[in-house]
């Protein structure tokens, strides 16, 4: 069988759930070429998993200081370049499409008339799931950016049939060994950021983002985004300080991390995760990243206990090879009960 497998390249949580489903896929009877999109191909890191992968623009959007910024966004994004890749997409030498909210493999499925199975967090946003910040054009995103005939949502809480545990890597575990609090905010200002960490000394802080080199500013140590050394330092962290995005937060949620967590203003799917972790008493929620709520946070001394996940990908690799992607149900019945 052979497969085209798309994945959207904004943030990095697409991305890693996307390298343990290939790993697993890599174990299965199955020829799979992945494409990206969503980011310039020269700020990709630590892709080796993928192979020769394509890479198409697709579409994105950009944020300013931790809110989506609609301008930049409709600026940064060429319709006809989208239509174009769309259009000249060889997806007829494919059996099955998988998008993770990717949409140029999405559409060019769908305008096929291919098989397009979508796998990914934002297919878990249907009826009974927690909603905040809603609005028509944000739920209208959600549905059409990159729609699939069938598809699989993934979330911390069975809320509809085809909604499964979390992606990770299982194999992560807590060592914590050291006192620092891991912070990844990439949509916020890094430089802001840091000068509000400096105001608490006493507390040691590893600051993760792609805009960043490799430095220390007083009680904080810079990091360049990259794929080793934030799991090393993330399995040694004490806590967590996040915006409200799905992969990490799982992560976290897998090895018992405190987490502290600020949605990204503008953004439906992280104001509903923000809410979802609310409701299910997994994280506490700030509305702004300030020296204030940091310091009320820690003097709470955040404690949290390990929520060991299933290995959703090595089954739904397997469920993929079987191609039994039709019938989720008892899929998602036995990961949920383990």
């Amino acid at each position: 069988m052979r497969i085209l497998f798309g994945i959207q390249g904004t943030g990095n949580g697409h991305i890693s759930r996307a390298r343990i489903l290939a790993k697993y896929l890599a174990q299965q009877a199955v020829d799979v070429t992945y494409l990206l999109s969503g980011r310039d191909k020269d700020k990709l890191f630590d892709m080796e998993i993928f192979g020769d992968f394509l890479h198409r623009d697709g579409l994105t959007f950009a944020t300013k200081n931790g809110k989506v910024d609609y301008l930049q966004t409709a600026m940064s994004n060429s319709l006809l370049q989208f239509y174009r890749d769309i259009r000249n997409l060889p997806v007829d030498y494919f059996d099955l499409i998988i998008t993770d909210f990717e949409p140029v493999t999405a559409w060019a499925g769908r305008l096929s008339g291919k098989t397009t199975l979508g796998i990914g967090h934002q297919y878990a946003f249907g009826e009974n799931t927690p909603l905040a910040g809603e609005s028509m054009m944000a739920k209208w995103i959600i549905r059409n950016f990159a729609p699939a005939s069938h598809s699989i949502g993934l979330h911390w809480h069975p809320y509809s049939e085809n909604v499964l545990p979390p992606i990770i890597d299982i194999d992560l575990s807590a060592k914590p060994t050291e006192e620092h609090i891991l912070v990844y905010l990439p949509f916020e200002n890094q430089i802001e950021v840091a000068n509000i960490l400096n105001q608490i000394p006493n507390q040691k802080f590893i600051q993760y983002s792609p805009e960043l080199a490799d430095s220390e500013q007083k009680n904080v140590q810079l990091r360049a985004t990259c794929h080793d050394g934030f799991k090393h330092d993330l399995t040694r962290a004490k806590a967590v300080i996040c915006n409200s995005g799905f992969e990490l937060i799982s992560e976290c949620l897998h090895l018992g991390l405190p987490i502290l967590t600020k949605p990204l203003n503008g953004q439906m799917e992280q104001h509903s995760n923000a809410l979802a972790l609310e409701q299910l008493n997994y994280a506490t929620i700030i509305k702004e990243i300030s020296t204030e709520g940091i310091d009320a946070w820690l003097n709470k001394q955040p404690s949290s206990h390990a929520k060991p996940l299933p290995d959703v990908a090595k089954n739904i690799a397997q469920w993929i090879a079987d191609g039994t992607w039709q019938q989720h149900h008892q899929l998602g019945k036995a990961l949920w009960q383990q």
